[in-house]
């Protein structure tokens, strides 16, 4: 029993090592992958393209991470903006809590750390906004110290080559992923392999695979099974909520009422204008009485002009729905929160993407 345990030691020893010198062997002689941060060593750009990249396509995320590299070349810099010209460089990314986690861990570098970026990964995991993920990817890149990455490529390729079949989403999965992703780690070239196993499982082993052109598929255990398309296995199913926004342009000659979102909501921290919400949508006449009853706006007071706007946007758990009106007031009216702003100003703010669309088509 010993003697077989230990040729089953042996056995796994050597796939892994297999597996680690195929990959790195492959990205330095066939990964074309190329992106602005990839070898650079500068832990606040590694920093920013790691939460840009949170819940965002690469291809998405280039143009805003040259924005801000071009705008905020430092981390002093990025600390000392305007927040609400920090949000709309962000504006039309998503996910804004990325974006007031961004400011607030630049300020706590700057104000509290000299502007030092931390150079441990317990420290740089202690900052706002990082979770092991990122704090592995900064510590590795650009300290090269031996903590391995674990995101949805790395989830992926370690599922079908070992074929595992325990849902990535749950505790004891995450448990030994984690323990096979640091079990795969050579601890001299972090920063190389962490790199090379992300670009492979985005660009080899992606959710419908290369496999022909795998340097790994005569030895992959899925593969060789034939159940790669089902793996990563996922337990939990995503509970989607549905809302309606139905938002009114509320314009007096040349002005809008605005209002900043202050509640712990979607879009915390964007400017909106009129909002009423619903858990269904409501029709014209059920709108312009609410509007009339909340915020006193009467029916001999304004004109209706078309929005002929209607539109749908999936988040993580919710889907909004919109629908858009646009009333001309014969007078301001003071509507608590809401600021009349000059609409040549209103572009100066960030307002969800949706709605600045609309805003842009008609103002």
């Amino acid at each position: 029993m010993v003697d077989s345990a230990q040729n089953i030691t042996v056995t796994n020893k050597l796939f892994i090592q297999k597996f680690v010198e195929g990959l790195l062997k492959w990205n330095r002689l066939e990964n074309s992958r190329q992106m602005p941060w990839k070898g650079e060593k500068d832990p606040y750009k590694i920093w920013l393209s790691e939460i840009i990249l949170q819940q965002t396509r690469v291809e998405q995320g280039l143009k805003y991470y040259q924005r801000f590299i071009n705008t905020y070349p430092t981390i002093q810099d990025l600390a000392k903006a305007p927040e609400n010209q920090v949000f709309k460089l962000w504006e039309g990314l998503g996910y804004y809590s990325r974006c007031r986690n961004l400011i607030s861990t630049a300020k706590f570098i700057t104000e509290e750390l000299d502007g030092v970026f931390p150079t441990d990964y317990a420290a740089v995991l202690a900052l706002k906004g990082i979770g092991p993920y990122t704090a592995a990817a900064i510590t590795s890149f650009a300290y090269n110290l031996p903590h391995a990455v674990l995101d949805g490529n790395v989830f992926r390729v370690l599922s079908r080559i070992f074929d595992i079949e325990i849902p990535i989403d749950s505790t004891l999965g995450k448990k030994i992923f984690i323990e096979k992703a640091q079990q795969l780690l050579p601890p001299k070239k972090a920063a190389e392999y962490n790199q090379a196993i992300m670009d492979f499982g985005a660009s080899i082993c992606k959710p419908s695979p290369e496999c022909a052109h795998c340097f790994f598929n005569k030895y992959c255990k899925a593969f060789l099974q034939n159940k790669q398309l089902a793996l990563p296995v996922k337990d939990k199913k995503l509970k989607i909520k549905e809302r309606w926004f139905h938002y009114f342009i509320l314009e007096h000659k040349n002005t809008v009422a605005v209002k900043q979102r202050t509640a712990k909501d979607i879009w915390h921290s964007l400017h909106e204008v009129l909002l009423v919400e619903g858990d269904k949508k409501l029709k014209q006449y059920e709108l312009l009485e609410q509007i009339e009853k909340s915020f006193g706006i009467e029916r001999n007071t304004y004109k209706i002009e078309s929005v002929p706007a209607e539109d749908a946007q999936r988040l993580t758990h919710q889907v909004i729905y919109f629908s858009f009106y646009k009333l001309l007031l014969q007078k301001k009216i003071n509507i608590p929160h809401y600021q009349w702003i000059n609409k040549k100003d209103i572009k100066q703010l960030a307002f969800p993407k949706t709605l600045q669309y609309v805003l842009s088509q008609n103002l």
